[in-house]
């Protein structure tokens, strides 16, 4: 049945290929965004656009929200403002949204809401779960506070999910579109040690993590969306290379990156070896459980958004 969905931060790299999925399943979409509506429907097709929540307070309702909003964490280096920024971006526009649908006529059946594997911080080589205790530092506690923001929802009888979300591969954007020239030039290489593990996830396996959890009534709480089959960074650069075609040779020092990105550098050389447990035993179908046959699709040539 075609539903009536609110969406912030449509016009991201998972943004745009989650509407085009709503689209296709004939859904009804308004998009939350900053930018120029003429802008945003370029973006996200057929849609109504909003500049602010605020338009939206005292609305009638929504079926269901999609709650993507959050500017890029690695796109800046971790001053004190930015963190300010990465935290207003998701936790502040989070806390506004929830008071806009609560001043709504009906409330949504569900929302779903973004999150990050970062939630647990880093966890060297042990398996995390979505019940691994987390480690506290600050991509955690920007996780925490994130899901907290959307979570009073919960007393309001709305299904609320969070999606822990891990590094998505995807063509046309993502981390891979900043990694890609240099491994193409066969300049790449393992980042730091190497052994720090990538919770890496492709764009449609996101988008379809997404889908099932705004259309499955029992799934509720917080699932790790991340490919069944983690892999070190050393391996994720060697299979990177092999579906180029190119050497991957010229290591990045973890002293270099340390220098050039301060406490960001901790994206590049910790992690988590995220397993999916709470998807695979909802029975959700991975389409690309694969390293080689997803990065294969991400960086065919003509592929894009």
């Amino acid at each position: 049945m075609a539903k009536r969905i609110l969406v912030t931060g449509g016009t991201g790299f998972i943004g745009q290929a989650l509407c085009r999925q709503l689209h296709e399943r004939k859904h009804e979409l308004t998009i939350f965004s900053r930018q120029p509506p003429e802008s945003v429907k370029a973006c996200c097709g057929r849609v109504d656009a909003v500049r602010s929540l605020e338009h939206l307070r005292g609305h009638g309702g929504f079926d269901a929200v999609i709650n993507l909003a959050g500017e890029g964490i690695a796109d800046k280096r971790w001053s004190s403002s930015r963190k300010e920024a990465l935290r207003d971006s998701r936790i502040g526009v989070t806390k506004t949204l929830v008071e806009v649908i609560r001043s709504w006529d009906k409330r949504p059946e569900v929302l779903v809401s973004g999150s990050a594997v970062g939630f647990y911080g880093d966890q060297g080589a042990e398996t995390v779960t979505e019940d691994t205790p987390p480690h506290d530092e600050f991509t955690h506690r920007l996780c925490r506070d994130w899901e907290a923001a959307a979570g009073p929802l919960e007393q309001d009888g709305v299904r609320v999910c969070f999606s822990r979300t891990g590094v998505v591969a995807g063509p046309g954007g993502g981390f891979l579109e900043r990694m890609l020239p240099p491994f193409r030039l066969g300049l790449g290489g393992r980042l730091g040690n190497g052994q720090q593990y990538m919770p890496w996830v492709h764009r449609e396996d996101v988008v379809g993590a997404l889908v099932w959890m705004l259309e499955t009534p029992e799934a509720a709480g917080a699932y790790n969306v991340v490919s069944p089959n983690p892999v070190t960074n050393t391996e994720f650069t060697r299979t990177l290379g092999k579906v180029l075609g190119r050497p991957t040779i010229f290591p990045v020092p973890a002293p270099v990156l340390k220098v050039a990105l301060g406490e960001m550098a901790r994206l590049l050389l910790t992690g988590q070896k995220a397993m999916p447990a709470r998807l695979m035993d909802g029975g959700y179908p991975f389409r690309y459980p694969d390293l080689s046959q997803a990065l294969e699709n991400a960086t065919a040539p003509g592929k894009g958004r």
